[in-house]
């Protein structure tokens, strides 16, 4: 049987190795914001927040950013050698997939939920801010797959709370400033914000971008993933 055939199976399994790693970033992330928004209205600063939001907003984006470039590129390199294809598929992966789950996620849904979003395009905006990031974190991503056993786990892990801390931040920055009353539909904003982009970003689009003739079936045995 050829070796891509096992290719699927392994992304589901990675998938679902994961699952639990994004839920605890989520909630996390909720339990965080909602403690920053407790302390903003016991001080009576409720007005600050949009301000004050949109600034915390760019600095978790450009974090995202490194994070998922890290965990994208170590996830590639463990299953393929290319370092050219490697630093391709890092910052192209972190740079187009951080997009859509810190803004063009947030923003629909809080059209969704009926509220006066405004567009923000950090790429279009801040290009450089974006992109000094992704390359710095690509470049560590090339060695993070042999610095440490979990490399992927880890990152991933953190990668789902900053992502989830960003998607808020941007809701509040933007449009949905007294987000604890719609809790219910900010959680599932965010779940979709966060959980399918950056399963995509340090998952699937690394490993279908990785060669043919990777022996994922030999890995998961190393890992002990099965």
């Amino acid at each position: 049987m050829p070796e891509n055939s096992n290719k699927p199976k392994y992304i589901a399994t990675q998938l679902i190795f994961h699952l639990p790693f994004s839920v605890f970033g989520v909630m996390l992330a909720l339990l965080s914001m909602g403690f920053l928004t407790f302390i903003a209205i016991i001080i009576r600063a409720e007005d600050m927040i949009p301000a004050a939001s949109q600034e915390l907003f760019h600095v978790f984006h450009a974090s995202h950013i490194l994070i998922s470039s890290v965990a994208t590129t170590a996830m590639f390199r463990k299953h393929d050698n290319s370092i050219w294809k490697a630093l391709i598929v890092g910052i192209a992966g972190s740079v187009l997939i951080c997009g859509i789950s810190d803004y063009y996620f947030p923003y629909i849904g809080g059209l969704f939920i009926e509220s006066n979003m405004h567009l923000h395009i950090c790429l279009i905006e801040e290009p450089m801010l974006v992109l000094s990031f992704a390359v710095v974190g690509t470049l560590a991503g090339l060695g993070a797959h042999r610095g440490f056993e979990k490399a992927t786990q880890y990152s991933h892990s953190f990668h789902v709370f900053v992502s989830s801390v960003a998607s808020l931040l941007y809701l509040m920055s933007f449009g949905l400033v007294e987000w604890t009353h719609a809790i219910g539909a900010v959680f599932a904003i965010t779940i979709l914000a966060v959980m399918l982009p950056c399963c995509l970003s340090d998952i699937v689009f690394p490993l279908m971008c990785s060669h043919s003739q990777c022996r994922h079936t030999d890995v998961m045995e190393e890992e002990h993933v099965l």
